[in-house]
């Protein structure tokens, strides 16, 4: 149904480019459509969200669609930004004081609109039906907070997680699942039972930051695979880099790669999505090589299609990937519960858990458990989904109307967060420090990588709901752009010869 309802879009696309279809024209209804073609209410539903979200139509309520200039249409879509794969141990180190030191910048300003944080504003999720749920369990369960909790998570938690992972394609029991703080303790101990110290992890090229430094601080080395804005990690490369690891390990018979992480769907930062047939063609790779699948799949359930992604671990049938999911983004940033399921490391990673923060405090689950439990997380997800992608035009309509020339941006199919590639001559980190004297706060793409390949790119989050705080921030933000761009390349950052930025430190250490 995919194909089929992005090549309708296709040829409606067509027409608009064309000038058979003109800015403010009403655009066939969801009826006619399906007339048209002979496709259901479904397929016609998606041909218009898929130019909705492209910018070509705007929704008026009661009159249809209508065909509009989407400026953000105009932009390139962002490139795959390649760069050559790091030799040197000291490539590995030096992200955790780089990123620590940006954060710490960032603390040094009022801010006025933060486009950098990636979760939404309070507004979006169900703080009243959340707070109710409490107040009522708190009276049923008089003695939660007294009482000693259980090991791996509360039992309905933890059955219907169990049971929403089974529509997405996972076959998995209440007891297969641990609860944890937040995915960030997920994926912490996902590398602890399948690592050791000085053992390389493949990453995807961007990647979010957080993991680069877990890598660092667990004493592991990062292996930045090549991934693309449209379609995520390379498979062929990363299927290369195990055939080389595997030649260059003792015998030859194994990989001295330990483990693949990555973030299939809706990717942070870029916002990609791996087609289905790449997710499966990756499960066997990790198969064939026997290495861990560590797969970050907290932003799946922000998409704009009705029928939900199925993750990586869908095709796993060997206990191959570890699956960590958390409600942080989707439900309740401040109730801080993740979620893991295994796989073949179920008994060393609950080893782990204990030995790391022993039980998980339950009336948060409790709490979670009614809620996820009743139709009212669908309505919510809905929604969310819905504002979600209001926020996403309303930001990509900013950066296409205010920044320069040699702007490039990719607008995903859901999440929270847009990846825009600025002229190259820019550097990320001043337009961050530029952009705090001026209240704005946003992610430069130095973050995102152990090498200065993006350099020239930044994060925006698109989870704040103040519109016109939004609209003048990323006007001021396309000033500083442009401003930068017309200098001359003298202005940008020297680089070491190793092509790192001349501020990172190479081994951890401040500065000199």
């Amino acid at each position: 149904m995919s194909t089929l309802y992005r090549r309708l879009a296709d040829h409606y696309l067509e027409a608009i480019r064309g000038g058979t279809l003109k800015v403010g024209d009403r655009f066939p209804s969801v009826r006619q459509l399906m007339r048209t073609h002979e496709v259901s209410l479904s397929t016609a539903l998606q041909v218009c969200r898929q130019l909705e979200d492209q910018g070509w139509l705007q929704a008026r309520p009661r009159s249809g669609y209508f065909v509009q200039h989407a400026r953000r249409a105009q932009l390139p879509p962002a490139s795959e930004i390649l760069g050559p794969a790091p030799a040197d141990p000291a490539d590995y180190v030096g992200i955790h004081a780089h990123v620590s030191d940006i954060l710490a910048r960032g603390q040094q300003h009022p801010i006025r609109v933060n486009l950098a944080v990636a979760v939404g504003t309070p507004s979006l999720y169900p703080s009243a039906a959340l707070n109710r749920i409490m107040q009522r369990s708190l009276r049923l369960n008089p003695d939660v907070l007294t009482t000693m909790t259980r090991r791996y998570g509360h039992p309905s938690l933890r059955a219907v997680l169990a049971r929403r992972a089974l529509a997405r394609g996972i076959a998995a029991a209440p007891e297969d699942v641990v609860i944890t703080q937040g995915c960030s303790e997920a994926i912490h101990l996902a590398l602890r039972a399948v690592t050791r110290p000085g053992d390389t992890v493949a990453v995807e090229s961007p990647t979010f930051y957080g993991v680069l430094q877990v890598l660092e601080t667990l004493g592991l080395r990062a292996l930045e695979i090549p991934t693309s804005p449209a379609t995520g990690l390379s498979i062929e490369a990363l299927g290369f880099a195990l055939e080389q690891a595997a030649s260059a390990a003792p015998g030859g018979s194994t990989s001295s790669i330990a483990a693949v992480l990555c973030m299939p769907t809706l990717h942070n930062p870029l916002g990609c999505v791996m087609p289905d047939e790449h997710k499966e063609r990756l499960v066997r790779l990790c198969e064939q090589h026997d290495i861990a699948l560590i797969e970050d799949d907290i932003y799946s359930d922000m998409g704009n299609d009705d029928v939900p992604w199925k993750p990586a671990k869908a095709w796993d049938r060997s206990g191959q990937v570890i699956h960590c999911n958390s409600l942080n983004k989707i439900l309740a940033p401040g109730l801080r519960l993740g979620w893991m399921l295994a796989g073949r490391w179920q008994a060393r990673i609950e080893m782990l858990k204990y030995a790391q923060t022993r039980y998980p405090e339950e009336l948060t689950q409790i709490v979670a458990a009614e809620f996820l439990g009743g139709s009212g997380f669908d309505r919510h997800v809905r929604q969310l989904q819905r504002t979600l992608r209001e926020q996403r035009e309303q930001v990509a309509e900013g950066v296409a109307t205010h920044f320069p020339p040699g702007t490039r941006l990719s607008m995903p199919d859901g999440g929270l967060l847009l990846w825009v590639q600025l002229p190259e001559a820019v550097s990320s980190d001043r337009v961050f420090d530029l952009a705090l004297q001026q209240g704005i706060k946003l992610a430069p793409g130095s973050m995102f990588s152990n090498s200065s390949r993006f350099d020239h790119c930044i994060r925006l989050s698109c989870g704040g709901t103040d519109r016109t705080a939004t609209a003048q921030a990323l006007h001021d933000l396309g000033a500083i752009v442009a401003r930068l761009a017309s200098a001359s390349p003298a202005s940008v950052p020297d680089r070491h010869p190793d092509n790192r930025p001349a501020s990172r430190p190479a081994h951890g250490l401040p500065a000199a």
